[in-house]
């Protein structure tokens, strides 16, 4: 289990995190403590991938289409 801080992770980086997790979650080889552990940092991992592709989606959606339909332009997405 990684010490960094979730909200630094790439997207990349956290899902493979989280899979790391399951699997070990899934092993059931861990103490009761260690479990817990896991599991709270599997949540963090989550809701921050749920973020980041909450993020993704909303730039696709500021790409700007022409009147063919085909896009023309994006729009810069300000998360901030």
């Amino acid at each position: 289990m990684s010490e960094k801080p979730v909200s630094e992770m790439a997207f990349e980086e956290a899902l493979g995190e989280l899979e790391a997790i399951v699997r070990k979650l899934e092993a059931g080889e861990e103490s009761l403590d260690a479990s817990i552990a896991l599991f709270q940092r599997g949540e963090a991992l989550k809701r921050h991938c749920e973020a980041r592709l909450a993020d993704a989606r909303e730039r696709i959606d500021k790409i700007m289409l022409d009147a063919e339909g085909k896009p023309k332009a994006t729009e810069p997405f300000d998360a901030g």
